[in-house]
């Protein structure tokens, strides 16, 4: 059995009590408290999170922006210079490779922070198509990422930093060269729970005292250090995808229902454009919806869901709702099955029972 990664921040999960799992190949906390308390922390004052298993690769050269166009389904072009994109890669039959955030530094010089379980395949596979005026370097191991996300992220974090307004930092906006403690970071805008936030980088060994930091700062606010259990079900009301459950080599992007990165008409073709735009014009055969169950019972990933004795799709994320206390999830349903309030039975146990399709996301927050 192979031994299980660890984040630089491992050393100290122990002093904040932290229960670890074993997440796809990382040794990572579920929780430090309980799911609901973390999850309510972050939705109403403040939490911190490691993600520092997540992938960082750097994309640099004269040709890196004709590069970056070919190999993702967003416009890169459009990104300015200190701001980020979220994007995807996609094999050539439209299959989703990853889901990824772009940031770009300054001309020429792009970071790529992509999925933790897809940092070697994502690697090889920009390397296997890679240009002579490109170089592209996986530099994860040098890297620790923290995630500040909730209310009153801004408040704490500024409590930390002398030299930069963060109230000026707009979402999807990056500030580079940020010092903390005279640590060097950089921050951006960004996150994956559904509320405001920042997402930290900096140098690994950094890790430790700036997590101690951010969590002093944000004391007396209520801030609590988070786990995965929380960071899903924040995700999943938010209606964010998850690589593995709404996205796969088998799901394209316009199926789980992130069309708005797909860019079919900019000026070069990108790897898997010809199968999504066919996909486009013939109608997607299957799409992402929501569904709250009627019968007592709560969806998980991979139960099927039928429209009476016939299969049209199954749960990819499903939970009881920390915010909503509803019994919720996301399903990856055959198009006809899809329509708003369509009642459709989920197999739970055995048994097959009642849900409605509704609305997503199921959370939003209030700006």
């Amino acid at each position: 059995m192979a031994e299980l990664k660890r984040t630089p921040l491992f050393d100290v999960y122990k002093e904040y009590g932290a229960k670890t799992i074993d997440f796809g190949g990382w040794e990572l906390p579920v929780q430090f408290s309980s799911i609901k308390e973390e999850h309510k922390a972050v939705r109403t004052k403040a939490g911190l999170f490691d993600v520092s298993h997540m992938g960082e690769i750097t994309v640099k050269g004269p040709g890196s922006l004709n590069y970056l166009q070919k190999m993702m389904t967003n416009d890169i072009s459009k990104i300015k210079n200190g701001t980020a994109q979220y994007t995807a890669m996609c094999y050539e039959n439209g299959g989703t490779v990853d889901d990824l955030l772009v940031y770009k530094l300054e001309e020429n010089d792009y970071l790529l922070v992509v999925n933790a379980s897809n940092i070697e395949k994502d690697y090889k596979w920009l390397e296997d198509h890679l240009e002579n005026d490109v170089t592209v370097e996986n530099i994860s191991n040098q890297m620790a990422q923290l995630a500040l996300q909730g209310p009153l992220s801004e408040k704490i974090l500024s409590s930390l930093i002398s030299d930069v307004n963060l109230s000026e930092i707009r979402p999807f906006g990056i500030q580079n060269k940020v010092m903390i403690l005279g640590k060097q970071t950089l921050i951006s805008r960004t996150g994956y729970t559904g509320e405001d936030g920042f997402e930290i980088y900096c140098n690994s060994e950094d890790a430790q005292e700036l997590w101690r930091a951010i969590l002093d700062a944000g004391s007396e606010y209520g801030i609590l250090p988070i786990g995965l259990g929380a960071r899903d079900t924040l995700r999943f009301e938010a209606k964010l995808a998850l690589y593995g459950q709404e996205l796969s080599p088998d799901i394209t992007p316009l199926e789980a229902g992130i069309g708005f990165a797909v860019k079919l008409d900019k000026e070069i073709d990108f790897i898997g454009k010809a199968a999504l735009q066919k996909q486009k014009e013939q109608g997607v055969p299957r799409r992402l919806v929501g569904i709250e169950m009627i019968d007592r019972g709560i969806p998980r990933h991979g139960y099927r869901v039928f429209a009476g004795e016939n299969e049209i799709g199954m749960i990819t994320t499903g939970t009881q709702s920390p915010t909503l206390k509803r019994n919720i999830g996301l399903a990856l349903l055959q198009t006809d099955y899809g329509k708003l309030d369509n009642e459709v039975l989920v197999e739970i146990r055995g048994k097959k029972l009642k849900a409605k399709i509704v609305k997503t996301p199921f959370y939003k927050r209030a700006n």
